[in-house]
Formats: C-alpha cells, structure tokens, sequence
C-alpha cells in the first residue's frame, strides 16, 4: 500500500517546531501526507508550516499548545475535528535541563510526567478508534535510552520515557492485527537544537553551530522511524542505542543503575 494510503489523509505531529519532529512533518509532507503541526511556539511552526507549504502540494494546520498545561490534550481534539488523523507522532517531552530531581520545584517534574505520559496516552485514545475502524493507521511514540534504566539528573525525564516504551509495546499488542501500525522509536543522543543549547550552556561545545559530540543526526532519526512502522513495537535508533539495550539488558537492574550512574558521573566530570 501506499504511505499515504496507509497513514494518510492527515498526520498529526506533536513537537514540530523544531528538530526531529519539524523534520518528521516535512517527510511527512513529502511522502503526501497533509500535517497537523503541534506545538508551543507559534510562530516557530508557522515557519515550518509554511515551509512545508511552499515545497510541498499538502494542507498544513498549526494547533499552538503547551503540551504540559490542563486541556492540552481537549485543544488538539478541537482543533482536529472533522480531520482524518491516519498518522499520530508524539515527538515531545524532551529535557532542556538535565539537573538533579531535588533542584527543581516539584512542579517540573509534574509537567514532565503530564507531557510524556498523559497526554500521548490521551492523544492515542482519541485517535486510534478511527484508525482500527478503518484497518489502517500509524502511531509513532519517541522514546529514549533514558528509559532503559534510572540515572541522575534524569529521575522524571527517565521515567516518563520508561511509560513510554512500556506503552507503545503494549498498545502495539493490542493493535498489531487491526492494520495499525504502532512503534515505539527508542532515541539516544540526538543532534537538535535543544541538545545544542544545553551542550553549550553546561561548555562542552562552543558554539550553537556545532554538533555535540557523539549526537545522531536528525536525518537518522526521521529514516529509521520512516522506514519501521511495521517493525514495532521497539525500534532503536542507530547501532550503539541497539548495543546499550542489549548491554542493559544483559545485566541485573541494580547493577544497570551503577553502570548508568558512572557513566552519567563520568560525562558531567564528577
């Protein structure tokens, strides 16, 4: 079948303002998918949008949201009524910070476990009913390494990533003979702009215009998820995230947490 005659008429990308997700919508768009760009910053998807719509024959709409607020989930609904969602991205929820659990207000974390967790699980709820009506469909959930097992400076931002792996594997069990295709897209260290700006406040890179040191391009990201909807559940983003869940894997998990805590100790110069 056809891309778009599987995932389309419309997709639905969260987190497309910039980075891997801005990316995803305009592959999207190229393989003729018409894309609902979510986000919080407007005018920053207005940019994609209409990047999108200058190189590309598709409809684009921009739904601005903070995906941590109340009624987030209840905005996008509104916002997409009366649109066939054939193709559902969740690429948000990344952690700008990278900081101790006990040096935020517990407010930060609760944004984090509402953005990562409750509201793809909401957004899934929503639109995956049509797609199994229809015995077709695609969901696609950004994970992260993190979620392999718990390190510091990444207590809720590892654990909501957790959800979300457990989640995407179990919602593919319940899906994967309805013709919905459903996977959970495992990242490491990736090449986007929040990366930049944390790398270079914390000194390690001198400047917002290079690549962090040992960060996968976006353009790897985008081609593994393009090219493993039907892989699912689990999919791993390049060859050294593959071999780090297969070493976690290998191990007992209290000893994971000291291998990841070293790890993390070493790369922050403690």
């Amino acid at each position: 079948m056809v891309f778009a005659e599987k995932y389309g008429p419309w997709a639905l990308v969260a987190g497309a303002s910039d980075g891997v997700g801005a990316a995803l919508a305009e592959t999207l768009a190229e393989r003729g998918l018409n894309v609902v760009l979510v986000a919080r910053r407007e005018a920053k998807l207005r940019e994609v949008a209409d990047g999108i719509a200058e190189r590309m024959a598709v409809e684009t709409k921009v739904v601005a949201v903070d995906l941590s607020a109340a009624g987030a989930t209840e905005t996008i609904c509104a916002a997409t009524e009366g649109l066939e969602i054939g193709y559902l991205a969740y690429c948000a929820g990344a952690d700008p910070e990278f900081s101790p659990f006990l040096a935020k207000p517990i407010a930060s974390a609760e944004a984090m476990l509402e953005r990562n967790c409750a509201v793809p699980m909401r957004l899934c709820h929503h639109f995956a009913p049509a797609m199994v009506e229809r015995g077709r469909g695609g969901i696609l959930i950004f994970g992260s390494g993190a979620g392999f097992v718990g390190g510091p400076n990444m207590v809720a931002y590892g654990a909501s990533k957790a959800f979300d792996m457990v989640f995407a594997e179990a919602l593919w069990s319940e899906l994967h003979g309805s013709g919905v295709d459903v996977v959970g897209l495992i990242l490491g260290k990736t090449d986007t702009p929040a990366l930049r700006t944390l790398e270079h406040s914390r000194g390690n890179i001198a400047s917002l215009d290079e690549t962090p040191e040992g960060a996968a391009p976006v353009a790897l990201v985008v081609e593994t998820a393009m090219s493993n909807m039907a892989n699912g559940p689990t999919v791993y983003v390049g060859a050294d995230m593959a071999a780090a869940a297969g070493m976690f894997a290998s191990m007992s998990r209290n000893d994971a947490v000291r291998m990841m805590t070293q790890m993390i100790d070493s790369a922050m110069g403690d």
